[in-house]
């Protein structure tokens, strides 16, 4: 997901796309990403956490060697579903489990393992325009498949068998249930509208720069640039807030960073560039895991945690999907992608205004109805 923004250009030079289309290409796994959130608890009981991992892996790695078969549009396409359903199924499993290891210290552990996705994502975003130089952007996308396949490879050779729930510990949450109980939608819109921001700087943070007359190694890094402070926010903030206890002074503190980076991306891009990156990366960087460690601060149990977690991912990935295509249509329409910009800082300030209401003591009483 990460490697399509800085190889936009190369993508449209070969395959007619216009910037809706293209938005596609990342508004396609993202929706992947929310459906395969629901479809992986029917998966997990039958195959297993580990075998999931593995399935996942395979289904990664096998989307993104698809770009060396040069099947033009339908092929970018594919791939990005198959990569979304991947992504969808580690990232509905890994929460629940992380809940399950590592109990009061869920929150530190969890700003690890965003960590590494952002890191991930800084990796992508750096190399893909050089090997798209150097090559094409076919391997510069395809090339990502090694990847999964050592990640495959360490994953079945590890020495030890993660830890499973206990039969006291094994709490299945009704979906039926859940639903309807309004502290889940929020949960799951709070977590869609801050993935939002993410997404739609994936998609179209280097096509911003590269409008704006830089050649595309250096509006390509500037992505490595946020995900790599992205990083430093992933490990910084959830400590932070293990530290205080309540939660929303931070998770204040990142939605303002954004709202800032919003506005100065929006308003002065080339003035601002590095400074707004910078903003944007701490903020959203942090937002990310804040909004997982708050849902899962609702319920005690791992495996109804990670249930939970995995059912508002689902649900807010589907409504992160929307925001590159509707930028990718406002770029079209308007000619810039500053208006896009300019509403997701409006977004993140009625974030802020619902970010009050989780008050970490009074959290699990709003799913005591479904986890008795």
């Amino acid at each position: 997901m990460a490697a399509i923004g800085p190889v936009v250009e190369s993508i449209q030079n070969d395959v007619p796309l216009s910037f809706i289309q293209v938005s596609l290409l990342t508004t396609l796994p993202v929706i992947a990403m929310g459906l395969g959130c629901f479809a992986n608890g029917v998966i997990v009981r039958r195959m297993g956490m580990s075998g999931v991992i593995t399935l996942a892996l395979i289904t990664i790695a096998a989307s993104d060697a698809l770009h060396w078969a040069g099947l033009g549009f339908v092929g970018l396409w594919v791939a990005a579903l198959g990569a979304g359903m991947g992504i969808a199924f580690i990232q509905a499993t890994l929460p629940g489990f992380i809940k399950h290891v590592a109990g009061d210290k869920t929150a530190l552990v969890m700003g690890v393992y965003v960590a590494s996705i952002m890191a991930g994502a800084a990796l992508a975003a750096s190399l893909t325009p050089v090997i798209n130089h150097f090559l094409s952007w076919q391997t510069g996308l395809a090339a990502w498949c090694l990847v999964a396949l050592v990640a495959l490879y360490f994953w079945l050779r590890r020495d030890q068998t993660l830890s499973t729930p206990s039969q006291a510990e094994n709490k299945q949450l009704s979906f039926d249930e859940i639903v309807r109980i309004p502290r889940f939608w929020t949960l799951a819109i709070f977590f869609g509208l801050g993935t939002a921001g993410y997404t739609c700087l994936l998609a179209w943070l280097p096509p911003t720069f590269s409008g704006l007359g830089w050649p595309p190694a250096r509006a390509g890094f500037m992505l490595s640039w946020l995900s790599a402070v992205e990083v430093v926010a992933a490990l910084t903030f959830p400590a932070l807030s293990h530290r205080m206890g309540d939660r929303r002074p931070v998770l204040i503190l990142v939605l303002m960073l954004s709202i800032v980076g919003f506005v100065l991306l929006s308003q002065w891009p080339i003035q601002t560039a590095w400074l707004s990156t910078t903003l944007l990366g701490l903020g959203i960087g942090g937002l990310f895991p804040m909004s997982l460690i708050i849902t899962m601060d609702h319920i005690d149990n791992p495996v109804a945690a990670g249930q939970l977690t995995a059912w508002v991912q689902g649900i807010g990935y589907l409504i992160a999907s929307i925001s590159p295509f509707v930028a990718g249509a406002m770029k079209d329409v308007l000619g810039g992608f500053d208006q896009a910009w300019l509403l997701l800082g409006v977004i993140f300030t009625g974030l802020v205004f619902m970010s009050l209401q989780f008050n970490r003591a009074g959290m699990t009483r709003h799913m005591n109805a479904v986890t008795v």
